[in-house]
């Protein structure tokens, strides 16, 4: 006989002994109501906010903030080439990414239905459903920052023209930024949530306790909890998945055209960066939005939906949770909507109550705004953790009382659950806080160690290479030992799961972190479009300064993402190894196929970097042969000669979409096809080594590349302003100094907004396909593989 109890999902009776405050101050009807409410309230929003950016005209008119007086014809026009390269590129990336959602589907289909050694097409089914919304999730939140940034580059440059440019043009692109934060942090957390939801229709028996099973004489979950949540899996391989076709594609496209434009320009027809002359300037414009925009959202989508799955597994696993009702076993999601109304909360404080009115406070008002919404989400989960984290639970199959009796010493066993889990998110809080402003140390000219490298181009471009270098293996000492540090604290507390709380901890002000990230291409693409447009120096010098701040404060972006990366994949792993039951007899790193795998990951990193820079370079020399070419071709043209013929912009913008949809296939095959191919011939012993390497020298390798190429970039930066002086010189633009300060931002740019960006996902995405076919590994010879090699 089974005997069961219900809790079921819309009536509780908890009201005796209740193991948690939810039970007496907020029903599940009341915690379904607020994950669904702070969604919505965060897409409200940002509707909201666009609706600001909007009121900004192009045109002029009574009804506007811009400066009327300004003739904004040419802008338009370049405005308008922005939008139509940007819309013709996302239009093919993202058909090929249909294409892929509809064939990759099949392939989740079939083999997450081959469950416990016979097919249940039900699981796979949802699983494949889930794959495809987490697809379409990606793809609707990188089509929403690119076409906000799009909007409101232009409209930030007409700011920057106006009156009060400070305030105007940074709340235009602080709010364009706003937008694509929001509406991703929400719509991923409502059709995450639609989609739990629907699923519990289904398995109806998630909140089963049985007793009639071997070593579960003191009731187990029912194994619909697990089968419900790793359904729920296929959510973050999806995003992820759209997410690596976006940071590769996207990031080859950006750089081809940014390398290109770079050394066509500026090094070989000595012509001013973003010169109207220069064919390649559309092109390049085109890439800040298709590859810092849409490629970011989709990555740090990919973050939150593989980060939330995650928890969701291992809580799923647990006897104690899954009893506990679903208030509880759906906490991980509290996080994230916690941090909607925290985020929301301060954003006020850039736009309103502190605003930037000079170049001095920009940095810090966009630093002020992330702590801010640090201590806010820190002040608010505290409660949070307290409504809804049982006292005391195990995080394993049997109940607390059964497992952690006296001698038992484990991380599984958890006793003060809420502050346990507080301390975990608060880990991941300030840790990723922390390894951001170690970032921008780093990256900022504001510093020293940027500074030493804008003083090594005096002896050319060679030592600047070796200084940048240096300072990029440097960085990585203090963010990874942070990592190692929220990582042994979050074990050592609530064990896997702990971990996977920090990994959204960290994600926690994902909003903010958005909004400050998009803000940086968008100044960069205003400064673009001011100078294209011959508009006078001193709006140039305000979209400088407000790019200057947005590359400072995209490095934290940059440093947050990789910092989340690591410990999203942590959890993942947590979540595979955990399904898998590799670790019950422990894992003997010398055992030949965990050592040799081991290896074989900590390769994969340099192998993946290796194709995309190639990519990069492959496009650039197109890129900078066509340049020539028109340079050469069309009378005038470089010279500036009055009623000279027009660059043949749009040549360029087939030259990047072209190369960057050809060139991401290849590393996209080589991240999803080693996870797999690994389990199905070698078993889950080797994934688990593959997983290892592969975070232990991605995370790494992404913080030394994203670090190495924004110094570089900034110590150009740091030339341009005329700050460096040398044997009382000020050296400027057109320098020999200058020159070499070029070669070394043009080498870092695809380390910078190419490799190391997209390191990001090739960590998260061989976990979470780990995860989503561990089921698939565990039926082939009980996890030994094909080759059937034996378990140890």
């Amino acid at each position: 006989r089974v005997c069961t109890f219900r809790l079921h999902l819309r009536s509780r009776a908890r009201e005796e002994n209740p193991t948690n405050m939810a039970s007496s101050i907020m029903s599940a009807e009341g915690a379904d109501a607020f994950i669904f409410i702070t969604a919505i309230i965060g897409m409200i929003f940002a509707w909201f906010q666009y609706k600001l950016v909007a009121r900004v005209s192009l045109t002029g008119g009574s009804d506007t903030l811009s400066n009327s007086g300004l003739d904004t014809s040419k802008l338009i026009g370049i405005y308008d080439a922005i939008r139509e390269g940007a819309d013709s590129f996302l239009r093919a990336e993202y058909t090929i990414c249909a294409y892929f959602i509809a064939s990759f589907g099949v392939v989740v289909l079939l083999m997450t239905s081959y469950v416990e050694k016979k097919f249940q097409i039900d699981q796979g089914g949802l699983t494949a459903i889930s794959f495809v919304a987490g697809g379409l999730t990606s793809i609707v939140s990188g089509l929403i920052g690119m076409k906000v940034a799009v909007f409101a580059n232009a409209r930030t440059t007409v700011m920057a023209a106006g009156p009060n440019p400070w305030t105007d043009a940074f709340n235009t692109a602080f709010r364009a930024g706003s937008v694509m934060g929001f509406s991703l942090c929400g719509l991923s957390m409502l059709v995450l949530y639609v989609l739990a939801h629907l699923f519990a229709v289904h398995f109806k028996d998630w909140d089963t306790i049985i007793t009639d099973e071997a070593d579960c004489s003191d009731g187990c979950a029912h194994k619909d909890a697990l089968h419900l949540m790793e359904a729920l899996a296929g959510y973050g391989l999806g995003g992820s998945s759209i997410a690596l076709f976006g940071r590769v594609g996207g990031g080859i496209y950006t750089k081809a055209a940014d390398v290109g434009a770079d050394l066509a320009g500026k090094v070989v027809a000595g012509i001013p960066e973003d010169d109207p002359r220069n064919p390649a300037t559309i092109a390049d414009n085109v890439g800040d939005n298709v590859g810092d925009v849409a490629g970011m959202g989709s990555d740090l989508f990919g973050s939150f939906g593989e980060a939330t799955c995650a928890a969701l597994v291992i809580a799923a696993q647990s006897h104690d949770l899954v009893s506990a009702g679903w208030d509880t076993l759906i906490f991980p999601l509290y996080i994230s909507s916690v941090g909607i109304l925290v985020c929301m909360a301060t954003s006020f404080v850039a736009t309103d109550f502190r605003p930037v009115r000079s170049e001095a406070s920009i940095e810090e008002v966009l630093k002020t705004q992330l702590t801010l919404s640090t201590v806010g989400m820190t002040v608010a989960m505290f409660p949070v953790c307290a409504m809804f984290m049982p006292q005391e639970f195990y995080l394993g199959p049997k109940s607390f009382a059964s497992a952690c009796v006296e001698g038992v010493n484990t991380s599984k066993c958890v006793t003060m659950g809420p502050m346990s889990a507080f301390c975990c998110i608060a880990a991941g809080l300030w840790g990723g806080l922390i390894i951001g402003f170690v970032t921008e140390y780093y990256t900022s000219h504001s510093y020293n160690p940027v500074r030493e490298v804008a003083r090594s181009t005096e002896t050319g471009a060679a030592t600047n290479i070796i200084y940048g270098l240096a300072l990029g293996y440097k960085s990585t000492i203090i963010p990874v030992g942070i990592l190692a540090g929220i990582v042994f604290v979050a074990f050592s507390l609530m064990d896997m799961f702990g971990v996977a709380l920090a990994s959204l901890g960290m994600l926690g002000t994902l909003s903010t972190c958005l909004a400050i990230d998009v803000y940086g291409p968008i100044c960069d693409n205003a400064g673009g479009i001011a100078e294209m447009a011959e508009l006078p120096e001193a709006v140039r010098e305000k979209t400088d300064a407000l790019d200057a701040a947005g590359n400072t404060t995209a490095a934290i972006g940059k440093g947050f993402a990789i910092g989340s990366a690591a410990l999203v994949s942590l959890a993942l792993t947590a979540a595979f190894v955990t399904r898998t039951e590799v670790l019950e007899n422990g894992v003997n790193l010398l055992n030949p196929t965990v050592f040799s795998f081991l290896l074989i990951g900590s390769m994969l990193p340099y192998w993946f970097s290796a194709m995309t820079m190639k990519s990069v370079g492959v496009a650039a020399m197109e890129m900078v042969k066509e340049v020539k070419r028109q340079f050469d071709t069309i009378p005038g043209l470089l010279e500036g000669t009055p009623g000279h013929g027009p660059p043949d912009h749009a040549r360029c913008i087939k030259i990047s979409t072209d190369a960057s949809l050809r060139e991401m296939v290849p590393p996209a095959i080589l991240v999803m096809t080693a996870p797999i191919a690994t389990g199905m011939f070698f078993g889950v012993e080797a994934v688990v080594g593959l997983l290892a390497g592969g975070m232990a020298s991605g995370v790494q390798l992404a913080i030394s590349a994203s670090n190495t190429g924004g110094a570089w970039d900034n110590a150009k930066k740091y030339v341009e302003k005329g700050a460096l002086i040398i044997d009382g010189v000020v050296q400027r633009k057109g320098s020999e100094i200058h020159k070499a300060a070029v070669v070394g931002d043009t080498v870092g740019d695809p380390l910078k907004d190419t490799s190391g960006p997209a390191l990001n996902i090739v960590m998260k995405l061989m976990a979470i396909l780990a995860l989503v076919f561990a089921d698939f590994f565990i039926s082939i010879n009980d996890g030994k593989g094909l080759f059937d090699l034996p378990r140890h």
